[in-house]
């Protein structure tokens, strides 16, 4: 079993590869882990060699078969311990994604298991990112879009949030949008994109960075 560097490098490489890419740049991999591009072009090499991902230089980085396999084994793992610590714990799920990031490391696919029975055999985690099966099949989401792609005067449900920065779940939490909650559109600043939206009576202003955090669903009219 890879590492925990080397398990996080394989994760960052399948979760850029999610936007139809069929590669992914040692520089974008590098921002991604907040590493050196040297570091990562390293990693690349080892991780060639052990038959986890195809490293060409100039070319870009890809999961193997092999590669794949794992990658979908550790965002299981991340995703039901995300799930199980705010479920059973009652940890918010602004808390849950840092904690999840040590344990996915450590945990046998039959504590893995335990933990998805206990916890229903569930099909997405606390943030609407679908949980991969027992036998590493993704559940199918419905169509969505982010926030930036919305359209003035229509309203949505929030169907799924990135988790990955707890300063941004954080204000979610403190201004009460969570999955499911309904928002509405009200403008769009041009100047610099940001969106504004009604939630909860409230008007706030989501910069574009943010917004591309936010995945919805329109309403039935």
């Amino acid at each position: 079993m890879p590492s925990i560097s080397k398990e996080n490098y394989i994760k960052a490489v399948y979760s850029l590869c999610q936007n139809d890419a069929h590669s992914v740049s040692t520089s974008a991999l590098a921002t991604k882990l907040n590493i050196t591009n040297a570091a990562t072009s390293d990693m690349a090499k080892g991780l060639s060699k052990q038959g986890f991902i195809k490293y060409e230089k100039y070319k870009g980085v890809s999961l193997t078969p092999k590669g794949e396999k794992t990658a979908i084994e550790i965002i299981r793992k991340h995703r039901l311990w995300e799930l199980f610590l705010m479920k059973s714990l009652e940890l918010g799920w602004e808390e849950v994604h840092s904690e999840a990031e040590h344990l996915e490391h450590q945990t046998t696919e039959f504590l893995m298991n335990k933990i998805d029975d206990f916890l229903g055999n569930p099909k997405f985690d606390p943030h609407g990112e679908p949980i991969p099966q027992k036998d590493g099949t993704i559940p199918n989401m419905e169509a969505q879009i982010s926030l930036n792609k919305s359209q003035v005067g229509k309203e949505y449900l929030v169907k799924r949030v990135n988790d990955e920065s707890k300063e941004v779940m954080d204000y979610f939490t403190e201004i009460g949008l969570n999955l499911n909650s309904k928002i509405k559109i009200k403008n769009f600043l041009k100047y610099d994109n940001s969106t504004i939206i009604e939630l909860n009576d409230n008007v706030h202003s989501f910069s574009e960075k943010i917004g591309k955090r936010i995945f919805i669903s329109q309403l039935n009219e």
